[in-house]
Parts: C-alpha cells; sequence; structure tokens
C-alpha cells in the first residue's frame, strides 16, 4: 500500500513572493530599494563608465597627489578621485552578498534542525553558536587574519560564519513556532522524510523572520567589509575598493575631502537603503502574524 504524502498549501508556497509584494507597497520599502539601486548600479556600471565620464583608468595619473587635477581632484597618488570611486563598489557588494548567502543559509538549516529535532541535537547547534557568539565578529577576523593572512574571500568566510548563531536563533524561535501546526504534524503522520518537511513544510512558513534576517546581515556585511578594508585587511592595494580609498585618503580629508566623502556617501546612502527595506519586511511580518493570530 503506497502512501501518499500531503501536498504543500498554495499559501505556504506564495508566502515569500507575498510578503515581498505587500513590503514593497509601503513607501519606506521603495525609498529603501530606490536608494540601494542607486547605489548598485554606481557599483556594477563604474568600472565600465569611469573611463568614459573621466577620461582617466583606475591606475592613470591625473595630477600631482591631493590636487585639483582630474574631476573632483586626485587621491595620495595622484589618481582620479571619481575613477577610483566609480570602480571601487564591486568588492564591498560581492564581499558582503556572499557573506550574507553563507550567513543566512548555514543559519537558517541550523536553526530549523535544532527546532525541528530538539533534545541532543538542539542543545549541540545552539551551544556551538553560544561559543561563536562570545567573539565579536572583528575580533574573530583580526584572528583569521593574522593566522591566514589578508585574502577578501578569508574575510567572506569569517563574516558569513560569524552570522550564522545569529540567523540561526532566529530560525529556530520561528521553527518552534509552526513545527506544532496540523500541517507539519500531517506531513509526520504520513512519513515524509524530515529534509522534506524542512523545506517544503516548514521553510516556506518562516520566511518572513528570514527576509529580515537577511536585510539585517546585509547592512552588518557592508559595514564589516567596508571597515576591514579600511584597515587594510581586505582588498590589498593598488585595487580599487571603497574602505580602501577611505584610509587611502583620510590623511587630506582637509584639502582634498572626495576622496573620502564620496565612499563614504556610498556606504552611508547603501547602507540606509537596506535597512529602510529591512524595517519594512519587519513591520509587513509582524503584521502578517499579527493578523494570522
Amino acid at each position: 500500500m503506497s502512501v501518499t504524502s500531503p501536498p504543500v498549501t498554495a499559501g505556504a508556497a506564495s508566502a515569500p513572493a507575498g510578503l515581498v509584494r505587500r513590503t514593497f507597497r509601503r513607501r519606506q520599502a521603495r525609498i529603501g530599494a530606490a536608494l540601494t539601486l542607486v547605489v548598485v548600479a554606481v557599483a556594477l556600471l563604474g568600472p565600465t563608465l569611469g573611463p568614459l565620464l573621466t577620461g582617466f583608468g583606475v591606475d592613470d595619473f591625473a595630477g600631482r597627489p591631493f590636487s585639483s587635477d582630474g574631476v573632483l581632484g586626485t587621491d595620495d597618488l595622484g589618481r582620479d578621485v571619481v575613477a577610483r570611486f566609480l570602480a571601487g563598489g564591486g568588492p564591498v557588494l560581492l564581499y558582503a552578498l556572499a557573506a550574507t548567502a553563507l550567513g543566512l543559509v548555514g543559519g537558517a538549516v541550523a536553526g530549523m534542525l535544532a527546532g525541528y529535532s530538539g533534545g541532543r541535537l538542539d542543545t549541540l547547534i545552539m551551544r556551538g553558536g553560544d561559543v561563536l557568539l562570545s567573539f565579536p565578529q572583528l575580533v574573530l577576523a583580526l584572528l583569521a587574519v593574522a593566522v591566514l593572512g589578508s585574502s577578501g574571500w578569508l574575510l567572506v568566510l569569517v563574516i558569513g560564519i560569524s552570522h550564522i548563531p545569529r540567523v540561526a536563533r532566529v530560525a529556530r524561535q520561528a521553527t518552534l513556532s509552526v513545527a506544532g501546526q496540523d500541517y507539519v504534524l500531517a506531513a509526520r503522520m504520513y512519513g515524509v522524510p524530515r529534509r522534506r518537511i524542512l523545506g517544503t513544510e516548514i521553510l516556506p512558513n518562516i520566511t518572513g523572520p528570514l527576509m529580515v534576517e537577511l536585510g539585517l546581515r546585509l547592512t552588518y556585511s557592508i559595514g564589516y567589509i567596508a571597515s576591514l578594508s579600511f584597515l587594510g585587511l581586505g582588498v590589498q592595494p593598488p585595487a580599487a575598493d571603497w574602505g580602501l580609498q577611505i584610509n587611502e585618503n583620510r590623511i587630506a580629508l582637509i584639502v582634498a575631502p572626495w576622496g573620502v566623502l564620496l565612499p563614504v556617501l556610498a556606504i552611508a546612502v547603501l547602507t540606509v537603503g537596506t535597512n529602510m527595506i529591512t524595517d519594512a519586511l519587519a513591520k509587513e511580518s509582524a503584521d502578517t502574524t499579527g493578523e494570522g493570530a
């Protein structure tokens, strides 16, 4: 006698898309998306448009160091500030997105396993996360660089792993809130494998908290990547990078401010934009949960 597993409800399957669609009906989310897209467009198109708009390549010398030569002046080596700025957003976005993806996926899997399984596995996962949480993320990154050397992808790995226990706590709590629902109990009664229950019954119903965590982790990743690049632990010279550009030009902030102001403004706008989207997601998720209750 064959047993047929219960189908996933349409409401659960469409939950992520529905949450995003409702969120972007909010003015706050639309403004945040506009700000974010402006910075993303600069980061993606900048390397191509830079030489066309400024007449200088990333490593071309435009004049004397910290002078008014070029479009908005030159940097510490006499390179055009605008050309360097337009080419420097890619590493920040790439590394931040990679670290966020690693932390979100790893944390969601760990949190769902802990919340659904309970018992020793729950204790093992959460206590292991507590050990990681006891170390500040920047300290972990500095320790990894001291041991293994400076590398952008090493920072991605360290920051991503340090995100995992924070996401896991949220995913575990959300899993506990839905694990006792009828559709999950029915799937267990029909003998549906655990991995399928987690992927098709639980995951679609905890996407609200995970989407909020996505925005938060992305915001933190942007700040950490830029901070570590500023400290010289990320992208290395002579590559163009916003955090590195701030460090290179900070000594002449008064006489040649654009080398610092442009990347600072871009990072600030990107952070504000992602925070506004995250806040809108959190509000919409809370409103949806309240209506459901």
